[in-house]
């Protein structure tokens, strides 16, 4: 039997559309994940456990007490099996709600990280910065350095080796 050659595909050309008996069911799995969440928070509620009690309650005096209308006896088979198909759907969507909520935890834990990071670039930045301010400040010259070397100039200029040799006479005063 000679095998068959496969052409390769063009990339360049749609593919062909194949029939198939039996269409796949499709579904859109956020709107099916919102609805788990819903149904989970409900379950997880005192009201749910009000309603299911007054069931149950409703269910078996029901069935105790009527005589011609019990469709369900003592050791309530129905009602069990009905309680139990509940939980067996229960449980999957609870899990289900769980992932959800710890995917968003995830991210948001992945956003909050980022957000930490960046605030410690910034301040890193904002402290280089202030450091440098601060040197800056440091090498300029304050009121009072620029005053003292103003008198020491003018004392140069009329001491005994200033201008005529003489000196004026007049006091430096000084105003702020």
């Amino acid at each position: 039997m000679a095998r068959e050659r496969r052409r390769p595909e063009r990339l360049d050309q749609p593919r062909e559309t194949r029939r198939v008996l039996v269409p796949t069911p499709t579904y859109d799995a956020d709107a099916f994940g919102r609805l788990s969440e819903r149904i989970a928070r409900f379950i997880g509620t005192g009201k749910f456990l009000v309603y299911m009690t007054i069931f149950v309650i409703v269910w078996v005096i029901f069935n105790v007490i009527a005589e011609k209308l019990i469709f369900d006896n003592y050791p309530f088979i129905l009602l069990t099996l009905m309680l139990s198909l509940q939980a067996s759907y229960a449980a999957p969507l609870i899990l289900l709600a769980q992932n959800r909520q710890a995917d968003r935890d995830r991210v948001q834990y992945e956003q909050d990280r980022g957000r930490a990071e960046r605030n410690i670039a910034d301040t890193d930045y904002l402290t280089r910065e202030l450091a440098s301010l601060r040197m800056a400040v440091g090498d300029v010259a304050t009121r009072d350095f620029l005053r003292s070397e103003l008198r020491q100039l003018l004392e140069d200029l009329e001491g005994p080796g200033g201008p005529g040799g003489h000196s004026q006479g007049g006091a430096v005063s000084s105003s702020d």
